[in-house]
């Protein structure tokens, strides 16, 4: 097996390709510590290594994101891990194990305006920002402010560029297609 490493916008995160399905098309799973990760076998494998902060499972790929030191010393201990997980053929996520989500929230009225946002994030958000090792999905829109509220994971939490992406690439975006909103914030 030969898993291919990418970096990210996030200096601190590192994304590892296995060649092979993690998540599958459209799914994520997102661990912001290590005792989140107890319904994932890999992802607890990986917060094993005391320097892990967050690991993020997309469709192809698997981020790590590190508190601190140098990705010379973790990327082996790493990638050992992948490739054990994946040889022995072990389940990625453990018994009904689905990642909870919190309620997306917006009134009935703006329903058109929130399924024009969120077709614009599936098809032109997520796709480009999964290429960087990370997800945005769609919390809730205020349709008095005409904010729209993001929440962001894997290599975007915390990425020093996030506010960057937010402001000048979704936000111009979403104001662009749709005159209703006005900013974009990230939950």
């Amino acid at each position: 097996m030969f898993i291919q490493t990418e970096s990210t916008p996030n200096p601190a995160t590192l994304k590892f390709l296995p060649g092979r399905e993690v998540m599958g098309e459209g799914a994520v799973a997102d661990f912001a510590d290590a005792p989140s990760a107890t319904r994932s076998p890999l992802a607890a494998a990986i917060f094993d290594l005391p320097e892990v902060a967050r690991v993020f499972f997309g469709a192809d790929f698997i981020s790590v994101t590190k508190k601190e030191g140098d990705w010379r010393n973790l990327k082996a201990p790493i990638l050992a891990a992948i490739m054990d997980h994946f040889t022995r053929g072990l389940p990625l996520l453990s018994g009904g194990a689905e990642e909870s989500e919190v309620s997306e929230t917006y009134s009935e009225e703006d329903a058109e305006i929130v399924s024009q946002i969120k077709e614009l994030i599936e098809t032109r958000v997520r796709p480009a920002v999964a290429g960087d090792g990370g997800d945005i999905i769609f919390k809730g829109f205020d349709s008095s402010t005409g904010i729209v509220s993001l929440h962001m994971r894997g290599s975007c939490a915390g990425c020093p560029s996030s506010t960057m992406t937010l402001k000048n690439g979704i936000e111009n975006m979403l104001r662009h297609y749709v005159p209703e909103v006005n900013a974009v914030e990230a939950v």
